[in-house]
C-alpha cells in the first residue's frame, strides 16, 4: 500500500513539488576548540618545566572581524557530515589525525556572524603538542597557541519559590607573544522542578572574533567536568609521563590544587606504572614513569 497525505499526495509526489528554495536556510560552519598542554619554558628541562594549558587561534586576514583572532574552523561542505567537516579542518590547521575530537554544541545565536545566517556546530580536540605543524588556512594571517586562564570572579544565587537561578561571571584571558585577548562571560542557571536550562552571554570582549569567546569558555567548562569524571585529561600526555607530570595537568585543567592522596586515588584505575624512570638531573631525581591503562580509559 501507498501511503498518501492530508493532500492526497504519495512521498514522491510530494517530493516533486517541494521548492527548499520557498525557506531560508542557514549556512552551516564547524569552529574547533583545540587544546594542548605545553612547557612553559623551553630553556628548562623537559621533565622539570611548568606545564601549560594551550589553545589554538588564528588570526584573520579578512573580513569580517579583519585582525582579530578565532577559533579555526569553516564551512561544512555539501558532501560532507559536520564530524568530517571538524576533522578536516583539524587536519588542515595542526596536521593531526587520530586524536580526540567531539562535539560540544550548537551555536545559532541571530546575528552572531554579520555575512548571513550562520550556525556553528562547535567541536574540542585534545592534541599532543609534539606532533603538530600549524598551518594558517586562506583566510588567515597566522596560528599561533595562547596559554589559557579561566577563573570564577562572582557568583550570585537567586532563590525561586520552586528552584534557583545561579548566575557566575568568569574572565577568560588568552595570552601568546606579548598579546592579551579578554573577555568576561556570564553563565546562568535556571532550575525548576521541571526544567534546567543553561545560557551564556559576553558581557565584554577584546580581540576574539564572533561569538567565540563564548564558545571558549563552554569548552573550558566541558573539559573541566569530564576531567573530574573521566580519564579525559590522560589524552593530552605523552605515551609515558611522570605522577607529578599528570597531577600538574589535571591542575592546569581544573583551576585549582589537587590534594595527593586524593589524585592518586583518582588515578589509581586510570594508569599503570612501568620499569622506565626519567633520568635524575641536578635539581630532581630519578622518577617511575607511567602509561595510560587503556582498559580503563
Amino acid at each position: 500500500m501507498e501511503w498518501r497525505d492530508g493532500n492526497g499526495l504519495t512521498e514522491r509526489e510530494f517530493l516533486d513539488q517541494y521548492r527548499a528554495g520557498d525557506y531560508e536556510r542557514p549556512s552551516v560552519a564547524t569552529d574547533m576548540v583545540i587544546f594542548t598542554v605545553t612547557d612553559a619554558s623551553a630553556g628548562r628541562e623537559q621533565r622539570d618545566a611548568a606545564k601549560e594549558l594551550r589553545l589554538l587561534l588564528i588570526r584573520r586576514g579578512g573580513h569580517p572581524c579583519l585582525g582579530k583572532w578565532a577559533l579555526p574552523g569553516g564551512f561544512v561542505q555539501p558532501d560532507e557530515t559536520t564530524d568530517q567537516a571538524a576533522a578536516r579542518e583539524l587536519q588542515e590547521e595542526t596536521g593531526v589525525t587520530g586524536v580526540h575530537l567531539e562535539q560540544l554544541r550548537t551555536f545559532s545565536d541571530p546575528g552572531r556572524d554579520p555575512r548571513t545566517w550562520v550556525i556553528s556546530s562547535s567541536y574540542m580536540a585534545l592534541v599532543d603538542s609534539r606532533r603538530i605543524q600549524l598551518e594558517a588556512g586562506d583566510d588567515a594571517e597566522a596560528a599561533a597557541w595562547f596559554k589559557v586562564s579561566y577563573q570564577l570572579r562572582q557568583e550570585h544565587k537567586e532563590l525561586l519559590e520552586r528552584g534557583c537561578i545561579r548566575t557566575r561571571t568568569y574572565e577568560l584571558r588568552l595570552e601568546a607573544a606579548g598579546q592579551a585577548l579578554t573577555a568576561v562571560i556570564e553563565q546562568t542557571l535556571t532550575a525548576a522542578p521541571a526544567a534546567r536550562s543553561l545560557q551564556y552571554a559576553v558581557l565584554s570582549n577584546d580581540g576574539l572574533a564572533f561569538d567565540h569567546a563564548k564558545i571558549v569558555a563552554y569548552a573550558i567548562e566541558q573539559l573541566r567536568q569530564e576531567t573530574e569524571r573521566t580519564g579525559i585529561a590522560l589524552l593530552l600526555m605523552p605515551e609515558q609521563f611522570t605522577l607529578a607530570e599528570l597531577q600538574q595537568v589535571y591542575e592546569l585543567i581544573l583551576g585549582q590544587e589537587l590534594p595527593k592522596a586524593v589524585f592518586l586515588d583518582k588515578m589509581a584505575a586510570l594508569i599503570t606504572a612501568t620499569n622506565l624512570y626519567t633520568e635524575p638531573t641536578e635539581h630532581t631525581p630519578s622518577r617511575r614513569l607511567y602509561q595510560r591503562n587503556w582498559g580503563e580509559v
